[in-house]
């Protein structure tokens, strides 16, 4: 069957959902949902995904787009957490998603701050990471072992740090994301062309164990959907809709500094976080040039938002840390734009930087809702969904498939295409090519018309907020966003009918 979402696909798929029967509904459009659609169609079942949004709309986007190995869960004893973790980042590295995940370098600079203490622990650390990615069977070749760098060499893939009193810096890889929401994407992609329907703009208004009532919020209609059995893949907005799971949401903010911020960074870095122990700020170099400053970890109280707004003292507490280790300050002026993510943690005593990230599947009157967890482990928390719900309901249904099902896009890249679309449509880069070449109007960071076009013909995007938001990370900055909204609202008003 076809990847490609659209609004026609959409269309036809809503009144195929309202009039049949279906084996699981799924609602929540971020990874673990789309994980789970993709897990329960490549099983055989009659699956639908619903979310009252669009993909990738909550915390998934707002990741720090690591795929990592889990250190920081090996730290507090947490083994099992830290071996899953590694575990996944292996496979989305080797099967899965090799054409949006890959290794990247991170430094943690040796500053008068780091005792030589706390460098060996943390070194030591590393190591049994490596120590994990073997057990998980992760080649070298995928994911590099840590070393120990001079202050001399440290400095070549991070010149903006200030060389007074630098030791040195520890070296240490891990998985990265081009970009979360793409991934969220892919994986919606990839459960559509095994039969999932996959429909953006409908709003669980109410879920039963028979179903759920729907409302489609760009027409107002409102209509049931019956299925055998409920995944709630929701969230930090799953309480909401079952009010069994209690949640204690926790912010995790990002900045966005401005290209030219931080010249001929190259690595990543970890920069230890004054007064705590295993807690690290991270200084994430993007392909646009664009830096990324996080991360925060703050309870939330009270109603979940759509999108969580930003703190300006989260915006000082990183800058203040990240000022800590570099040789020219960065100015509040250097910040171009913040985001903020909720993480959807189960609710307990205690700060939220110290709750467990293991995830949870619950299950009572025929709705099964996963929470917990983290992006990493997207496709684990899936499949122990899919299998709650198969057992529920009493589905005759396949053990899961998805450790060895490619996403969209993985297959061998083309020749003779651009560097950049290679790296962001894999092996669809060709036929992507295409449209660019026919529409090369720019619009910001690199991004053509033609990319929009791909977005509206491919991966579901309906309006300029899932062009602009999610399918490219334009709007992160909103005077980015102000400059590419008119020829955005030109290719959707001449094509966004498809």
């Amino acid at each position: 069957m076809d990847s490609s979402l659209n609004a026609r696909r959409r269309a036809a798929e809503l009144r195929e959902v309202a009039e049949s029967r279906l084996d699981v509904l799924v609602v929540g459009l971020g990874a673990t949902g789309t994980g789970a659609a993709l897990d329960a169609a490549s099983r055989g079942l009659r699956v639908a995904a619903i979310d009252a949004h669009d993909l990738a709309f909550g915390t998934s986007r707002w990741s720090s787009k690591m795929v990592h190995g889990g250190l920081r869960y090996l730290a507090r004893g947490q083994v099992d957490v830290a071996y899953e973790s590694a575990v996944e980042r292996g496979i989305l590295l080797r099967t899965t998603a090799p054409h949006l995940v890959s290794a990247h370098p991170y430094l943690l600079p040796l500053t008068k701050g780091v005792s030589r203490r706390q460098a060996a622990l943390v070194m030591s650390g590393y190591r049994l990471g490596d120590g994990l990615r073997a057990a998980a069977r992760t080649p070298r070749r995928l994911l590099p072992g840590p070393t120990r760098l001079s202050a001399a060499r440290a400095r070549t893939l991070a010149p903006v740090l200030d060389g007074d009193g630098l030791r040195g810096a520890l070296l240490s890889w891990d998985g990265r994301l081009l970009d979360d929401a793409r991934l969220v994407v892919a994986l919606a992609r990839t459960a559509a062309a095994h039969g999932a329907r996959v429909l953006t703009r409908c709003r669980a208004l109410r879920l039963t164990g028979r179903g759920a009532l729907v409302r489609d919020e760009l027409t107002g209609e409102e209509f049931d959907v019956r299925a055998k059995v409920v995944i709630n893949a929701a969230g930090v907005w799953a309480g909401t809709l079952d009010p069994e799971v209690q949640l204690r949401p926790s912010r995790g903010t990002h900045l966005v500094l401005a290209p030219g911020t931080l010249p001929g960074l190259i690595a990543g870095m970890h920069v230890p976080i004054p007064g705590e122990t295993n807690r690290f700020a991270l200084v994430l170099p993007q392909r646009d040039g664009r830096v990324h400053v996080g991360l925060t970890d703050e309870p939330v109280d009270g109603p979940v938002p759509d999108v969580p707004e930003v703190p300006e003292e989260d915006v000082r507490t990183l800058l203040e840390v990240l000022n800590g280790v570099l040789a020219t300050q960065v100015t509040r002026e250097a910040v171009a734009g913040a985001y903020a993510g909720l993480r959807p943690l189960l609710a307990a005593d205690g700060h939220t930087a110290d709750l467990s990230r293991r995830h949870a599947v619950l299950s009572h009157d025929g709705v099964v809702t996963v929470v917990g967890g983290k992006l990493t482990t997207y496709r684990r928390m899936a499949e122990d969904a899919v299998d709650r719900a198969v057992s529920y309901a009493k589905l005759p249904a396949r053990r899961s498939r998805t450790r060895k099902i490619p996403l969209v896009g993985a297959g061998p890249r083309p020749e003779g295409v651009p560097q950049r679309l290679a790296e962001r449509y894999g092996s669809e880069a060709g036929p992507a090519h295409e449209l660019v070449k026919a529409h090369p109007e720019e619009v910001g960071l690199g991004l053509t018309a033609g990319d929009l076009l791909w977005s509206v013909r491919h991966e579901g995007a309906l309006d300029e907020g899932d062009l602009l938001d999610r399918r490219t990370r334009i709007g992160l900055v909103a005077r980015d966003r102000d400059r590419a909204l008119a020829a955005t609202r030109d290719v959707l008003d001449r094509w966004g009918r498809v």
